[in-house]
Parts: structure tokens; C-alpha cells; sequence
């Protein structure tokens, strides 16, 4: 096992020492008890049966002596049996508590893997999850964090039980018979080879068919949350087939790891059976010749069998443990990501001053240049609108504003303050972005508001609902504010969850509103109100918009036009539909859809209007 995973077995064992201290003294206390029921009935044969001297200490053999002198040979057969009774008595208090402790310590573990998880997700950059597999960190969360909960619970009080057993019986076994002793354990050291290799074997195995479930949950995963894509282009039966192929791999990987266990298995069950059978045949000669008394046979084929048990579990021991390897390794992947740092001292600035791109270059990883050596320049309270075409940057922008991102070289500044150094969550509780797929939880439309302001009211609700809106369609849905809204809110209409966005951000507040392509799903008619409304709302509020529509542009202090990641163009609307450019262009094509409507031409579509 990796150093890493090593110490993080180590951290969650350590995290309930109590609970796993007190079960390892319960386990402790069932093997002896387990051990004294043989050494009883051997007392039985040889000493009141066969004459043979007492194997008790001097103590207790007093007592069961005035014992039998009392009641005769019934006396001490009666006491035999009561104590019998007691140690299955005290032997079942021990492996009750024992599975309580041990289960409590593996859900507490559990509880305490998953939210160090749940926590450190929170906390890495923007730049993993957009490159990591959403269904493959679920996979990890749930599946392989439940994983080393069975290890815990079922399998690491397990090994003290074997290594406890062997020491024990070895103690008990070499006095009586040193000859006999090592014939009943000669196959014991081919099962430990055996089980040794299986389990470097098995390690293997056991990685590729994770890593394939892994798989198999991301395909799922993304099938269902992109399924009203699928059944819009009628790609079901690729996307079954698709499901079919990761299923399939799964199976087959899945299917190789059984093949080993079961392997295992069947040749550690014969291996066993012949432990047993040899013991037993050179105990019954070693009896005959006298060299070893019945009761002496009764105790070497009881503490076989019972060790017989715990050394076959080996092999389950090193699965399981196999398959905690391989799901603490990937849980550790996690835990090794670098979380998202702010610089030592991080301010916690004012962010109503002007924001500055000073020669800034961005690209994603491993791919061109985003921007390049891109400089502009915006005044607190002004509204500035981007257009460009699909690649130039637009989006790229509000997401370094909200320092989702750094530039490969450049400087951004708000009031003259580096985003570098600022407090990352002081900076996105001012920032406001919506954007155009906006994200809507799974419960009723009120919460999905409040969220963004958890102390707001019902009437500051109520009133960003109506600047965005949004109110009418809320209050005319059959259940009004408590409406629920499915996940990822499939229930809504694209326009109606932008405008539910927006009535979220603007209850957030802040001091930079950001509008990415978020009016995009809206009609020309909400589109103007909504801008209206904003106007008159943000007064003080530095406002980014960026959109394909130019009626949405237009009303902006200021347009910038990009092209391939540098500035290409800079004024009001009435500047830019004078000068030949892109800017130009576009207001032409839509120009010309706006008065094909007018003159009866019929509606024109949204992805008409989306030219560029």
C-alpha cells in the first residue's frame, strides 16, 4: 500500500482509537474464551474419565478436586458443562460488542472520508471539475469510500483475530506435542504464499474493474443529465449502445476478479480440508502409539478447525483489503489535488472601482492562446456590453473577473487592487455572473432564489423576481413560490430559468453584475423590460453584458468588440454602426430580421438571430 493511503488507514483508525481499542479487547478477549471450551473438554477426558493428571492450574484444580469429592464424577461433569455455558455467554457479550464498536467506528470513518471528500471538492479550482469526470467523483464519494467502510468494519478486527489465534495456538499446541504441532501447521505456510500472491494478483484486477465502474457511472451520469439532448437528436440507441460497451467492459473486468477469488477459494478450501484430515490421522496414531492422550486429540483437532477458519478468511481479508487499496489510492488522487489558495494576508477590498485588463494572456490547458495581450478598461458604475465571435474570449473574461482562472501573464485590477491578491470568496460574493445554461437545484423556485441570499425576505424576493421577470410565470405555476423545480431545472423553459438566474443574482447584490448570453432564450419584448428594469436597479453597479443580440448591447455606456482574443473595436452603438466591422455586420443581418418580422415575414428564430 502506498505511503499515502498507509496514513490515511491510519488517520481514520486514529479518528475512533476509542471504539476500535475497545473492539480489539473484546476480540482479544473472544479468542481466549474460544480457545478454553477445547482445553475444558480435554480436562473432562483425560483427568475424570481416564485418571490422568489435572491440566488446570493448582487453583482451580483444588476446587474441582472438593468439587468431585462432594457429588462424584456428575459434580465436576455438571460444573464442566456450566462453564462451557458461561464462556458461550461471555463469548457472545464479546462478539456483540465487538460488532457494535467496530460498526460505529466504520460509519463514523465513513462520515468523516466522505466529508474531508465533500470538503476539499468544494475547495479545488474551477479548472478540475472542468476536466474531471462527474460521475467518476461520485463513484469515489459513494462507492469506494463505502469500500473501506466493509474493511473496516468486517475485516480489520479480522486480522488481529488471525495473528491472535496462530500466537495462541502455537503457545498451547508445541507444549504438548512439538512433533505433532508442526505436521497439523505444515500447510499453513503454502496457504500464506498462496494468499500472498493471489493478493498481488487480485490488486490488479480489482483497479481495472473500479476504474471501469468508474466509467460506467460517468456514461450514466451524463446520458441523464443530457437527456433531453439525446431524444432531441434521436441518439438513444447510440447512447445504449455507447452504455452497452462501458457495461460490458465492466462486467468483463468485474468477472476476471471473481475468476481469482474463486480460484482462491476452491484451492484454499482443499488445502484446508487437508490440513484437517492430516492432523486428525497423525493425532489418532500419535494416540494409539500413546504419545499423546485423547484429550490431547480433542484439543489439536479443535484448535485446527478453528484456525482452519480464520487462515481461509486470509483470502477474503487480502480481497477486501485489495479492493480498500485500490479505493483509498483513488480517494487519495482526490485528497492530493492542490486546493485553491489565496495569497498570505488576502484583502478584502472595495470592488466599486474601475476594472483593468493590463496586457492580459490566457489560455486553457494544453490549448492556444485565449486572449492575447488584451488591455481595456472599465469605470466603476459603467455599463459596458462585449460582443465578439464564438472563441474570442467573451466568456473567458467573466471568468477570470470572478478569478475562476489566473492569466498566463498580465494583470487584472478592480480599484487598483490585483484579483491576485485578493480573498477569492470576498471577490465572488461582489462579483454576480449568470450564465447562459444556469444552474437551478432541485427544489421549490423560492429556494432556488433565496439561496443566493439566505437572509433576504420575501418581499426582496418577491421584487428581483419582478426586475427579472420572472414573477408572472412563478405566480401563474400551479403552486406558485413552492413549485418544484426538477434537477438541473428541466421543468422550466430556457427562458424561464435565465430569468430565474437573473432574479437570483440580483438578490445576491454585489458590486459587478455579469451577464453571459444570459437574456439569450428571452423574447425581444422581455428582453427590453428586463434591461429597464436593470438600469434602473444598478445604478452604482458596474454591469457587464455580453450577447449576440445587439438590442441587448445597444443601451451600453460602451461596446467592445473582440476578435480572436484581442480588442478589436471600442464605442457606443451609434459609433460602431458607422465604422466597417464586425460590429457593423451584425447589426445589419439583425437589422434586416428585425423588419423581415415587421413586415409579416413571420417570426424569425433564435438561432437566426445568432448569426455570429
Amino acid at each position: 500500500m502506498k505511503e499515502r493511503s498507509k496514513r490515511l488507514l491510519a488517520e481514520l483508525v486514529r479518528e475512533n482509537g476509542r471504539l476500535f481499542l475497545g473492539a480489539s479487547l473484546c476480540t482479544i478477549a473472544s479468542v481466549f474464551l474460544g480457545f478454553m471450551t477445547p482445553a475444558v473438554l480435554a480436562e473432562v477426558l483425560d483427568h475424570y474419565l481416564a485418571g490422568m493428571p489435572s491440566r488446570l492450574p493448582a487453583p482451580f484444580s483444588g476446587w474441582a478436586h472438593a468439587l468431585s469429592q462432594r457429588g462424584g464424577l456428575i459434580a465436576p461433569l455438571l460444573g464442566a458443562g456450566a462453564v462451557i455455558i458461561l464462556i458461550s455467554l461471555l463469548n457472545g457479550i464479546c462478539s456483540f460488542y465487538k460488532g457494535r464498536w467496530t460498526a460505529m467506528a466504520s460509519e463514523n470513518a465513513a462520515r468523516s472520508l466522505r466529508d474531508r471528500l465533500y470538503i476539499h471538492l468544494q475547495e479545488l479550482p474551477f479548472a478540475y471539475h472542468s476536466r474531471a469526470s462527474t460521475g467518476d467523483l461520485v463513484q469515489r464519494c459513494t462507492s469506494d469510500v463505502d469500500t473501506v467502510r466493509r474493511f473496516l468494519s468486517f475485516h480489520l478486527m479480522n486480522i488481529v483475530t488471525t495473528a491472535l489465534m496462530v500466537g495462541i495456538a502455537l503457545a498451547l499446541m508445541l507444549p504438548i506435542s512439538v512433533k505433532v504441532t508442526l505436521i497439523s501447521l505444515a500447510v499453513m505456510p503454502l496457504l500464506l504464499v498462496f494468499s500472498m500472491v493471489f493478493f498481488k494478483r487480485v490488486l490488479k484486477a480489482f483497479r481495472g474493474a473500479d476504474e471501469a465502474d468508474g466509467k460506467m457511472s460517468a456514461v450514466l451520469q451524463e446520458n441523464l443529465t443530457g437527456v433531453r439532448v439525446v431524444r432531441a437528436f434521436g441518439q438513444a440507441q447510440t447512447e445504449i449502445e455507447r452504455f452497452d460497451e462501458v457495461n460490458r467492459d465492466q462486467r468483463d473486468k468485474f468477472i476476471s476478479s471473481v475468476h481469482l477469488e474463486a480460484g482462491y477459494w476452491g484451492l484454499s478450501d482443499a488445502l484446508s480440508s487437508v490440513q484437517i484430515v492430516l492432523t486428525m490421522v497423525i493425532c489418532i496414531f500419535e494416540a494409539i502409539a500413546g504419545r499423546i492422550s485423547v484429550g490431547d486429540l480433542v484439543v489439536f483437532t479443535s484448535y485446527i478447525s478453528m484456525l482452519v477458519g480464520p487462515i481461509r478468511q486470509l483470502g477474503r481479508i487480502l480481497s477486501d483489503g485489495g479492493r480498500s487499496m485500490v479505493a483509498l489510492e483513488r480517494i487519495d488522487e482526490i485528497l492530493r489535488e492542490k486546493e485553491e489558495a489565496d495569497v498570505a494576508e488576502a484583502s478584502k477590498p472595495d470592488l466599486s472601482g474601475d476594472i483593468v485588463f493590463d496586457q492580459v494572456t490566457f489560455r486553457y490547458d494544453g490549448g492556444q492562446d485565449v486572449l492575447k495581450n488584451l488591455s481595456f478598461t472599465i469605470s466603476a458604475g459603467e455599463t459596458v456590453a462585449i460582443l465578439g465571435a464564438t472563441g474570442s474570449g467573451k466568456s473567458t473574461i467573466a471568468l477570470l473577473l470572478q478569478r475562476m482562472y489566473r492569466p498566463q501573464s498580465g494583470r487584472i485590477t478592480i480599484g487598483g487592487v490585483d484579483l491576485n491578491g485578493m480573498d477569492r470568496k470576498h471577490l465572488r460574493s461582489r462579483v454576480g455572473l449568470v450564465l447562459q445554461e444556469p444552474f437551478l437545484y432541485s427544489k421549490n423556485i423560492y429556494d432556488n432564489l433565496r439561496i443566493a441570499a439566505p437572509r433576504a425576505t420575501r418581499e426582496e424576493v418577491e421584487q428581483a423576481a419582478r426586475d427579472a421577470q420572472a414573477h408572472d410565470f412563478i405566480t401563474q405555476s400551479e403552486k406558485g413560490w413552492d413549485t418544484l423545480v426538477g434537477e438541473r431545472g428541466v421543468t422550466l423553459s430556457g427562458g424561464q430559468k435565465q430569468r430565474a438566474a437573473i432574479a437570483r443574482t440580483l438578490l445576491k447584490g454585489g458590486d459587478i453584475l455579469i451577464f453571459d448570453d444570459s437574456l439569450s432564450a428571452v423574447d425581444t419584448q422581455t428582453d427590453a423590460l428586463i434591461r429597464q428594469n436593470l438600469k434602473q436597479r444598478r445604478r452604482g453597479v458596474t454591469t457587464i453584458i455580453i450577447s449576440h443580440r445587439i438590442l441587448t448591447l445597444k443601451e451600453a455606456d460602451r461596446i467592445l468588440v473582440l476578435e480572436e482574443g484581442r480588442l478589436a473595436q471600442e464605442g457606443s452603438h451609434e459609433e460602431l454602426t458607422l465604422r466597417p466591422g464586425l460590429y457593423q455586420r451584425i447589426n445589419h443581418i439583425q437589422s434586416g430580421l428585425s423588419e423581415e418580422e415587421e413586415a409579416g415575414a413571420g417570426p424569425v428564430s433564435q438561432a437566426q438571430r445568432r448569426t455570429v
